[in-house]
């Protein structure tokens, strides 16, 4: 009877999942874990940060894409009682590790898949523990993130979002692809390079860059007509007409992630993004968080640190060929309860390019969950 008392309570499915990474993680010099989000990979690196710090270790380097981030780990470290550890944490963004000293006890990676050739002489010249953390690892193991990563920090667990929905730790969800045609109507004004501007359509536009990538020469000139061909459509008007129409059919709270400030003003009242003051941002999120309003859009900066309640409906307006960006925000619909489910609709220029990049966004997730509108 003595030994049932003493039982301690079963772990959750996030904890088990935690646990298992730590396991996983053991006492490597260099590994990574990767991890869906809602498990709590912040957590897990703080877990293994306080192991270190009770083996004697007293100096750590925690390493991000951008400043927010940091704010998690504070945020979580106070949360969960390791407020101790911050006074022994040096924060530093990718773009700045090359000026950090070699001394730290561990490394850690936060989104270590934003690692580049640019980072390598650091990791090179340090000698202590590396520990990466991603959700969204690289896909191909011979591409050059792929390489690095495997090179500094091998993924040693991997844990995906699809496994997180069957455990109950994300809700389910649904994706719904909407195949927009070109338009061929001349309503693009396009400059010239003698002053004024010329009328073109979308399928004009969009056949020209095509045509200007098959005729270059070097890799640098694909490279650029691809970049513009993406930045021309980026500005298309049909997706953003598409979008307004798909909002005039929902009745719940919706996210639109657009390409541009000017597109997300355009499709919602209630926008986020870098041209507001931040009074405006903090106002319009605080209506669509109350369900005072019912829309928002947004462009890049939601993607991290802000989280919406009860958000079931997202549109998303271009995949980029970037399953790490269409993660993040497919990420914004998966956060209700575990008996809930939310419906994700992605915009996609049909017979186009955009096809293949809304492919490789998705590939790693389950397609019994992917429909076509057409």
């Amino acid at each position: 009877m003595e030994d049932l008392l003493n039982l301690e309570p079963p772990l959750s499915n996030r904890e088990q999942i935690q646990k298992n990474s730590l396991d996983a993680i053991g006492d490597k010099r260099r590994a990574s874990i990767a991890v869906s989000m809602g498990v709590g990979k912040t957590l897990i690196g703080l877990s293994h940060m306080l192991k270190e710090y009770e083996r004697g270790k007293r100096k750590f380097l925690v390493v991000a894409p951008n400043i927010p981030i940091f704010d998690s780990w504070k945020a979580d470290a106070v949360k969960f009682g390791m407020s101790h550890l911050l006074d022994l944490i040096t924060f530093s963004t990718y773009r700045s590790i090359a000026k950090q000293e070699r001394d730290y006890d561990v490394v850690y990676l936060d989104e270590c898949h934003s690692l580049l050739p640019t980072h390598e002489y650091f990791l090179e010249t340090y000698g202590g523990k590396v520990l990466g953390l991603t959700g969204t690892p690289p896909r191909h193991k011979n591409s050059e993130k792929g390489i690095l990563v495997d090179k500094f920090c091998p993924i040693v667990y991997k844990y995906i979002t699809d496994d997180a929905v069957d455990d109950d730790i994300l809700n389910d969800y649904r994706i719904i692809i909407h195949k927009v045609p070109l338009s061929k109507y001349r309503t693009l004004k396009v400059p010239k390079r003698s002053g004024g501007f010329f009328m073109n359509s979308e399928q004009s536009s969009y056949e020209y860059w095509s045509a200007q990538i098959e005729s270059a020469v070097t890799q640098k000139q694909k490279m650029m007509a691809r970049i513009m061909r993406m930045k021309a459509m980026m500005g298309f008007d049909s997706k953003t007409k598409y979008a307004n129409y798909l909002l005039s059919m929902i009745d719940e709270k919706c996210i639109v992630f657009c390409n541009t400030t000017e597109q997300a003003d355009d499709i919602c009242s209630t926008s986020y993004h870098s041209k507001n003051d931040k009074e405006v941002n903090d106002a319009n999120i605080a209506k669509f968080s109350s369900g005072e309003a019912e829309c928002l859009s947004c462009v890049q900066q939601l993607n991290q640190g802000i989280n919406i309640p009860n958000l079931k409906n997202g549109i998303i307006m271009h995949a980029y060929s970037n399953e790490r960006q269409s993660s993040q925000r497919i990420g914004r619909l998966l956060r209700l309860s575990p008996n809930e489910t939310s419906i994700i609709h992605i915009l996609v220029y049909e017979n186009t390019v955009d096809e293949d990049w809304v492919y490789e966004a998705l590939k790693e997730l389950d397609n019994s969950k992917i429909s076509y509108y057409e």
